[in-house]
């Protein structure tokens, strides 16, 4: 009986001194949180785009296929010598493969019977170009239309403006941004009396990229601008640190 009482007063003391360290954890648990700063960091930067990409498409119709072949492949070698003399390098344009429709004209009769009559074959081809000289394919994207007075059924697409080193950007931006939260969280820190502790958390935004000066609204999934060759990119890091 005797050794039961002890092995009873030992348990309980066990159990005190655990309750104890559970409560002193969760006090300094709640001490942590009660005394966290959370912030949000920001940075941007404009840069101007070093990739230009363009293309357009022209097509041939005829009621021979041999003929509209021929016919479109003398409208190709047009289009390649006008690029060339504009400037823009042979192995910078690219032609894809000829697309070559049958096309059908719809009919019906007084009767309610309905039929198709062939009325020839439309054969049609995209051409494009990527360059780093964005100024001769900015001017040739423009000029190309001089091409139709030729006779060339010819559409052009706007050019689309990217940047090589997209990656670098970003990682610069997201250790500027970083810094930017650390240093606000530092501020709010000193004015509350107190010092900055460690990051608990960080949280990094959506990467977007923008035209500058063109109020563009940034997309929740992300903007991506391709149409402005004179671009902004901005991000956004959300932070967390305790307070000292």
């Amino acid at each position: 009986m005797k050794s039961n009482s002890i092995l009873a007063a030992v348990i309980g003391a066990l159990a005190i001194v655990i309750f104890a360290v559970i409560l002193a954890n969760a006090y300094k648990y709640k001490y942590r949180i009660n005394n966290t700063i959370n912030v949000t960091g920001n940075a941007k930067k404009d840069f101007e785009s070093d990739i230009v990409k363009w293309s357009a498409s022209f097509n041939r119709k005829s009621m021979d296929l041999s003929a509209a072949s021929e016919q479109l492949k003398k409208d190709r070698d047009l289009v390649r010598q006008f690029l060339e003399q504009q400037g823009v390098k042979p192995k910078e344009i690219i032609f894809n493969a000829v697309n070559i429709n049958r096309e059908f004209s719809y009919h019906s009769d007084g009767q309610g019977n309905s039929y198709n009559t062939f009325t020839g074959y439309n054969l049609s081809q995209n051409v494009s170009v990527e360059s780093k000289d964005l100024d001769k394919v900015d001017n040739a994207s423009r000029e190309i239309s001089t091409l139709i007075s030729q006779g060339i059924e010819l559409s052009s697409n706007s050019p689309n403006y990217y940047y090589s080193k997209l990656e670098d950007l970003k990682l610069e931006l997201i250790s500027q941004a970083s810094e930017n939260a650390k240093q606000r969280a530092s501020n709010i820190a000193i004015e509350a009396g107190s010092s900055l502790g460690d990051l608990i958390k960080a949280d990094l935004g959506i990467f977007q990229i923008t035209g500058q000066n063109d109020n563009e609204e940034y997309s929740y999934g992300g903007a991506f601008n391709t149409t402005a060759r004179n671009k902004t990119a901005n991000i956004t890091v959300k932070t967390s640190y305790t307070a000292k």
